[in-house]
């Protein structure tokens, strides 16, 4: 497993922070009926149970919006994923479907709130991860988004830099078909309550739908 830590600077901005890390082996699909029926059912309790202004109230939302500000990112500009991803949802347009593995995660955090770095952990350089705050200029590649400015932005760094923020992960341990570990990272902004159940619905779905025995979890902060 990895040895995950959490920067003087990160809490400093949150002293209740606490993460969670689901490690497993895998078999990635490109696509699974199974899941994307949970995507749809979800979909439509989200849209005709909320108002578009709530999302942001949502308990670990906006705990992570409150930590972008502590650390000098606007949430409005950089939203977290998780908001994002309810936001575009509540708008009408469907989910992005890009493989089961990521669509998984993209699942959870949608149910949640919480923003969830999805890695393949073969791509991970070493295995100590930390978690700190973007600097001015350091180099990391959003997936899907090009160049991404993380300044101000919680961000995990391996050997190598960084791999993941609560806005986008890094192209270079995105998850593909050819993935066959996982490392999920929950990040709980808003403290302790909750973390547990979302480390084991990721457990579950990951056995559902991804081939797997469900891994092992590992809580820090």
């Amino acid at each position: 497993m990895y040895n995950i830590t959490v920067s003087e600077e990160i809490k400093k901005a949150c002293p209740i922070f606490k993460g969670a890390a689901v490690y497993a082996e895998v078999t990635n699909t490109l696509f699974n009926e199974g899941l994307w029926e949970e995507i749809k059912a979800f979909t439509l309790e989200l849209t005709t149970t909320t108002d578009p202004d709530d999302i942001k109230l949502q308990p670990a939302i906006a705990a992570t919006r409150e930590v972008y500000k502590r650390c000098g990112k606007d949430p409005s500009r950089y939203r977290p994923s998780a908001e994002a991803l309810r936001r575009r949802l509540m708008r009408g347009l469907a989910l992005y479907q890009i493989d089961t593995l990521v669509d998984l995660i993209n699942l959870v955090s949608l149910r949640t709130g919480y923003s969830i770095g999805g890695f393949d952990a073969d791509k991970i350089q070493g295995t100590d991860l930390e978690l700190g705050i973007g600097r001015s200029g350091e180099p990391f590649e959003g997936i899907g988004r090009g160049i991404l400015n993380i300044e101000g932005l919680p961000v995990y760094r391996d050997r190598e830099g960084g791999i993941g923020t609560p806005t986008s992960d890094n192209e270079r341990t995105k998850m593909g078909l050819e993935t066959r570990h996982i490392l999920a990272i929950i990040n709980g902004y808003s403290g302790q309550e909750g973390l547990r159940e979302a480390a084991e619905m990721t457990q579950e779905l990951l056995r559902k739908y991804a081939f797997s025995d469900g891994g092992t979890i590992q809580y820090f902060g």
